[in-house]
């Protein structure tokens, strides 16, 4: 296990600690997922979806990052370093995201 999973591994808890935190917080069973220039939500996603599926699409993306390591290692460099900075841009939008959709305080 490379240093960098141990980051991933982290973050990773912190999308689920987040998700148990923030989740009962949110009203709405539709989550905003993008916005425009206006500011205004471009798409909204299922509460669950937007929440797990956060979850599921950092584990593909670890999982083509060794694949591509594995498989084809001349083609990649420096897959440590972008698994650290892919984890913790994650975890960031994700909380973006939920910090949007919670009602307010």
């Amino acid at each position: 296990m490379v240093p960098a999973d141990y980051v991933f591994g982290f973050v990773i808890a912190l999308v689920v600690a987040l998700n148990l935190y923030l989740g009962p917080r949110i009203a709405s069973e539709r989550v905003a997922m993008q916005w425009g220039p206006n500011g205004e939500p471009t798409w909204y996603a299922p509460k669950w979806l937007a929440m797990w599926g956060m979850i599921a699409f950092m584990a593909a993306v670890r999982l083509f990052i060794w694949l591509a390591s594995t498989y084809a290692p001349q083609h990649v460099h420096g897959a440590e370093l972008g698994v650290v900075i892919f984890s913790l841009i994650a975890a960031g939008s994700h909380l973006f995201v939920l910090m949007k959709a919670r009602a307010p305080v």
